[in-house]
């Protein structure tokens, strides 16, 4: 009897949290919904060709956001060709060669920390450095810097984490047959694992694309007209222009830019990611994984 009764309590529990696990997940997509509806609904008014290839106006009020675009595009790229190459190779040490001891766990328990640091103190680490230790100023290549130092954590617990999940009796075949371990983790580990390290710089990369406060300090300009020349010019950035034209711009007549510029970032990074997914499920058709 009491067998029973604890039974019906506990499938009622376990109802009760499947219930309110669901609830929470569609509270999230339904506010997410919302959020891009919101910008769809506001913004797409203002979308245009001439919003999206145009040079902006009156102090960038109005126009369009080609510069913005061209900006944001360069600092993605900056950032991950820095971002990717290190966070992977750092994970791979730290998966592969590293011996577990105080030192490697010390290692790590700063690189979660440092996942968990603001995104302005990254900024203003980025203009004591890059900007005036190293004397790059305000350009693309300070602020590609500071956002690949922003999204290593991401990129190397990810990585790292995909490295663990390959089967340790690969390795052991591998070497077994004479191969080197270096030929191990090329040929053998890193495939395996290269889907799972991509997810983690799909988002470590798209949240380089929308961030503010670091290139607020190292990199953006809120109105200039001209495409960089070079890493070491300065650029316009949708994150920050979008961060001028709601603080400083409140009124009314500047609405149809902050939304179209919105929901172009919103886009851009929805591109990124769904490219990145692509991309990893190449792989993962290729491998069979």
């Amino acid at each position: 009897m009491n067998g029973g009764m604890r039974r019906g309590a506990r499938r009622a529990a376990e109802r009760i949290a499947i219930w309110g696990l669901r609830g929470l997940v569609y509270l999230l997509l339904g506010a997410a919904a919302y959020v891009l509806g919101d910008l769809i609904w506001h913004g797409a008014g203002a979308l245009s060709w001439e919003f999206l290839t145009a040079e902006p106006v009156d102090g960038g009020v109005r126009g369009g956001i080609f510069p913005a675009i061209v900006g944001t595009l360069w600092l993605v790229l900056g950032t991950a060709a820095v971002a990717l190459p290190v966070g992977m190779a750092a994970a791979v040490y730290l998966s592969e060669y590293a011996r577990e001891g105080r030192l490697t766990s010390w290692i790590r328990v700063a690189i979660v920390t440092l996942a968990g640091v603001p995104s302005v103190v990254f900024g203003l680490f980025g203009l004591g450095l890059f900007v005036i230790f190293f004397g790059f100023g305000a350009s693309v290549l300070a602020g590609s810097l500071t956002l690949a130092l922003l999204i290593l954590p991401v990129i190397i617990v990810a990585s790292e984490e995909a490295l663990r999940a390959v089967p340790q009796s690969l390795r052991e075949g591998s070497l077994a047959l004479g191969a080197t371990p270096w030929q191990t983790i090329w040929y053998n580990v890193l495939p395996c694992a290269l889907p799972g390290m991509l997810t983690g710089s799909i988002l470590g990369i798209a949240r380089a694309a929308g961030e503010t406060a670091p290139i607020l300090f190292t990199a953006a300009a809120f109105y200039l007209p001209e495409l960089p020349g070079s890493v070491f010019d300065q650029v316009m950035a949708l994150p920050y222009h979008l961060y001028i034209l709601a603080t400083q711009h409140p009124d009314p007549a500047a609405r149809p830019m902050q939304y179209g510029t919105a929901l172009v970032l919103v886009g851009l990074v929805l591109g990124l990611n769904a490219f990145a997914i692509l991309w990893r499920n190449r792989f993962r058709r290729r491998y069979r994984l």
